[in-house]
């Protein structure tokens, strides 16, 4: 949902209006920090690579089973640093530098690794006094600190994979005492006060205060910064890469492009109103992971903090052509290509994960063993959503709920936002409008449907409001750096923010989710938590000041944390309310590393314009490339309206993305389905109904999401990865490994040039079964009603084609096996059920089973035999394409009775059907052809 940016002490309404009536629809980058608006960025991006002022003390070294660690020592300053330097088991190195005696403690992030991570011994291959040589045990992989300048290379055979500090960029500011306010230590405590220095600063650094270290305004607003200056920074070298990706949210290119004549990425979670595309700036969450990526090898970089953080990018090779790049292989040019990443975080400390792969899918699982994985959905949240800012009234949303069985249009989710509460009060219903919510909640449940309704974590003022009574009494607000409970302006007026970083407050909040304290709630009733970066419209950036307090720690310690917290404690309430029974559905805008255990996010307050559905596809791919899986983007754009062309083609993109919500500004026209005319009706209603047949291969992909880490919208190059045509497509993607989509992005197009990747592979249209080769660019002409989409050759898809109003009145029909032969006449699949809705699959109640196709014969066999799970939908036809028209066609049941089964076979397109082989979904059975 929308803010409004710098809103003064005034009725939020009035803003309100005035936002509205100006027309303004774009973001006002003044409110918006820069690099050189941000004192820490500017004081450390000012550092120029050169020789590091730090050394390693080799005679500091000492080595455990579990870990190295090393002092470093400055020698401008003659700070010290430890370094620990940790093995850990599945190909990954971590590394933390801190003081060796901060003054205070810094902030080191909790509750983001599911575990301590486990370790593996490192051992010393050679040691001298520049250096030491320490095994990884992989292979030939070693890890090489050299002493003078401190530097750390992770090498494999003769090759470097990683270089650490190899610019010499560390940078770690040391707590410190202002010196303006800082009394001499009595006597007796001068020699511990001396020691918490580590050493007296040299007189050239103590006159070297720059503007904002102790104290920062950025417009009408201050940073007191207590503790003074406590950035850190640290640079890595990645020799032989020219592709890095990640480090989400950006509304940007899936592969990141070089910032030397720009800003740093940023990552520090804020509500942008209708963010800019095409540029570096934060938007409503941070994921602090990169991807880099040739044709040898895929790494990861995981810098574990939660501070503010940009991330600058250069590479060697940035602004080459294609001709200067053959030209220098021409003339035989032996630059190898580099990339080289700098982090810079305002506070904590420097905790950094390397994933040294070797294959994109390693690193998800790398990835995954530390932050998790995707959470496992029910499967009617991967169904149709349909949203608004505002359903008006329970009768608005009976109205609208008839409007999709009137108009033969299947749907899951209806969605309430902020006005259907009680004067912005969450927990509570307009007592007008939502007079009986359970009486709504109960006609949707009788179709089998649901509900989502928004609870944001601001809360009203109110002393006749009960939450806000309970966390006041209960010291959970969030205090302003005077101690008094910090407050601040959002929907509601004036707000408290509750402390979501204690887990007293998390707790509490998951009881609020209970049937008998959210009056009203039923268990189709699901949650959205929006505004939780969190969003302060009176605030600096329009979020919490930095030197608000939360327990120990400032603000700008743990804010990218704050928005994973309230997502969390929401999730664990609704799985709470059911006696952990059901599986929960919660949306966040705001997220960090580890937010995908926890549910959906959306790309936030987009646009009704063509750039808006394009960037769609890289904003949801960079997710999916680190760990968060359940993306979308609002369908017809949140802000503007849409033209009928638009709404169609994002329709068209918005099925085959994860999350599937259709959602609009309250200023802008409604448009529900049907409110475009006969023909855009039948288009939408078209490609809902696709969104439908493809459930079971949507809820299979997420279930190994969960089980594995691996993406379920991906990159080209994940499954194709030693192919460089694919290293920077994001106009495309696939599902899975099997279905290839090239969505219809241009306005006015007649057609769409498609790259099917793999040079042994071969692609068939979906809608028609044509044969297309891989490893080309296929030109495909297009109408209002085309979809590219393309089923893998050597894949078998499940599908349900018999669509109902919900995905739980589908849940009894019968599959139809899409079996997509490769050239060397094989294929495989598989085919996963389970209730849909409860945890009881993590108690092997499914089925899972492995379909294969070869020497024309078709079997299904059990992979899970553990597994007891029993299912009334059977197999009522498979269709091969790419098929030879067989004399007959004989099932074979588990039992071992044979029958004659009737086909169908389209010469024209080489499709062979089979109809009513009729046998169990969860049987034992084959399928021969002769």
């Amino acid at each position: 949902m929308a803010t409004f940016t710098e809103c003064r002490m005034v009725p939020v309404l009035v803003v309100w209006l005035a936002l509205c009536l100006s027309g303004t629809w774009a973001v006002d980058r003044s409110n918006f920090k820069t690099c050189d608006q941000s004192s820490f960025c500017k004081r450390q991006r000012a550092l120029k690579p050169g020789e590091s002022p730090y050394r390693a003390l080799l005679e500091t070294m000492e080595l455990t089973n579990t870990r190295l660690t090393l002092q470093l020592i400055n020698d401008n300053n003659k700070v010290r640093l430890l370094l620990e330097l940790y093995r850990l088991q599945g190909n990954m190195t971590r590394v933390k530098i801190n003081e060796l005696k901060p003054l205070k403690p810094r902030y080191e992030v909790p509750d983001v690794l599911v575990r301590e991570p486990p370790t593996e011994p490192l051992s010393v291959l050679s040691q001298d006094e520049n250096g030491v040589v320490l095994s990884l045990g992989v292979e030939s992989q070693r890890v090489i600190v050299s002493a003078q300048p401190f530097r750390l290379d992770i090498v494999e055979g003769h090759n470097v994979l990683m270089s650490l500090n190899s610019r010499g960029l560390l940078a770690f500011e040391h707590l410190r005492m202002r010196k303006d306010t800082q009394a001499e230590p009595e006597a007796e405590n001068k020699e511990e006060a001396d020691t918490a220095h580590q050493a007296e600063t040299t007189k050239e650094e103590e006159e070297k205060v720059e503007e904002g270290m102790w104290e920062e305004t950025f417009k009408s607003h201050s940073d007191s910064k207590p503790n003074g200056p406590s950035a850190v920074s640290l640079d890595f070298s990645l020799p032989g890469v020219e592709h890095v990706y990640g480090i989400p949210e950006h509304a940007d290119t899936l592969r990141l492009k070089t910032t030397d004549n720009g800003d740093p990425y940023r990552l520090y979670n804020l509500d942008v109103f209708q963010y800019e595309l095409y540029n570096p700036m934060a938007l409503y969450g941070a994921v602090p992971v990169m991807l880099a990526h040739n044709t040898q090898r895929t790494t990861g970089i995981f810098w574990l903090n939660a501070a503010e953080t940009w991330v600058d990018i250069s590479s060697n090779t940035a602004g080459k052509t294609v001709f200067g790049k053959m030209l220098d292989y021409v003339q035989g040019s032996s630059e190898t290509p580099q990339t080289d990443v700098r982090w810079i975080s305002e506070s904590g400390i420097i905790d950094v994960f390397i994933m040294l792969g070797p294959t994109p899918k390693d690193i998800f699982s790398q990835y995954a063993s530390l932050t998790g994985t995707q959470s496992f959905p029910p499967l009617s949240s991967l169904g149709y959503h349909q949203c608004r800012w505002n359903y008006n009234d329970q009768e608005d949303v009976r109205s609208v709920d008839a409007g999709f069985d009137e108009h033969d249009i299947p749907y899951d989710f209806i969605w309430l936002d902020i006005e259907h509460t009680d004067g912005k009060r969450y927990f509570t219903w307009d007592p007008h409008k939502f007079a009986s919510p359970k009486d709504m909640l109960q006609g949707l449940k009788d179709k089998k449907r649901n509900m989502v309704a928004i609870v944001d974590p601001h809360i009203k003022v109110d002393s006749n409001y009960k939450i806000h009574n309970e966390i006041r009494s209960r010291g959970f607000y969030v205090k302003n750096k005077d101690g008094g409970d910090y407050e601040g302006w959002c929907w509601p007026g004036n707000a408290g923010y509750p402390d979501f970083t204690q887990p007293d407050m998390r707790a509490w909040w998951a009881s609020m989710f209970s049937y008998d304290q959210y009056e009203g709630s039923m268990d189709n009733l699901y949650t959205w938590n929006d505004m939780n970066e969190p969003s302060v419209f009176n605030g600096p950036e329009v979020t919490m000041h930095k030197d608000a307090v939360h327990g120990s720690w400032e603000h700008r310690d743990v804010h990218n944390l704050y928005g994973l917290y309230v997502h969390r404690a929401t999730m664990e309430g609704l799985i709470q309310r059911s006696g952990g029974v059901e599986r929960p559905f919660v949306l966040t805008r705001a997220f960090f590393a580890g937010s995908q255990r926890y549910g959906a996010v959306w790309t936030g307050d987009n646009a009704a314009e063509w750039d808006h559905l394009k960037i769609s596809i890289p904003m949801c791919l960079s997710l999916g490339l680190v760990g968060i899986s359940f993306c979308g983007a609002d369908v017809g754009g949140f802000f503007k309206s849409p033209s009928p062309e638009l709404l169609v083609r994002w329709y068209q993109t918005g099925a085959y993305q994860p999350f599937f919500r259709a959602h609009a500004h309250l200023d802008t026209p409604r448009r529900e389905p049907w409110l475009f005319g006969p023909e855009n009706t039948a288009l939408i209603r078209e490609v809902i109904r696709q969104r439908y047949t493809f459930l079971p291969y949507w809820y299979q992909l997420f279930y190994h999401a969960y089980r594995t880490g691996e993406p379920v919208m991906r990159a080209l190059w994940v499954e194709y990865p030693q192919d460089p045509a694919t290293f920077a497509v994001d106009d495309e993607f696939l599902i899975g490994r099997d279905l290839l989509v090239h969505p219809v992005t241009e306005e006015g197009a007649r057609g769409v040039t498609a790259f099917l990747p793999g040079k042994e592979e071969v692609w068939f249209d979906i809608h028609t079964f044509q044969k297309h080769n891989g490893a080309q660019n296929l030109y495909i002409p297009v109408t209002m009603s085309s979809i590219p989409v393309f089923q893998r050759g050597g894949s078998i898809i499940p599908r349900k084609l018999r669509v109902r109003r919900s995905s739980a009145c589908m849940e009894h029909d019968p599959y139809t096996l899409f079996v997509a032969l490769n050239t060397r006449r094989t294929a495989e699949g598989e085919l996963y059920i389970d209730d849909g809705h409860t945890f009881n699959f993590d108690n092997k109640e499914f089925i899972h089973r492995r379909l294969f196709f070869s020497n024309n014969v078709l079997s299904s066999v059990n992979v899970a035999p553990e597994a007891q799970f029993t299912t009334k939908s059977w197999i009522e036809r498979v269709v091969i394409l790419g098929a030879s028209k067989p004399r007959k066609v004989t099932l074979i049941t588990a039992d071992g009775h044979k029958s004659q089964l009737d086909f169908d076979f389209d010469a024209s397109v080489s499709v062979l059907t089979i109809r009513k082989p009729s046998m169990n979904a969860g049987e034992d059975w084959s399928m021969a052809l002769q």
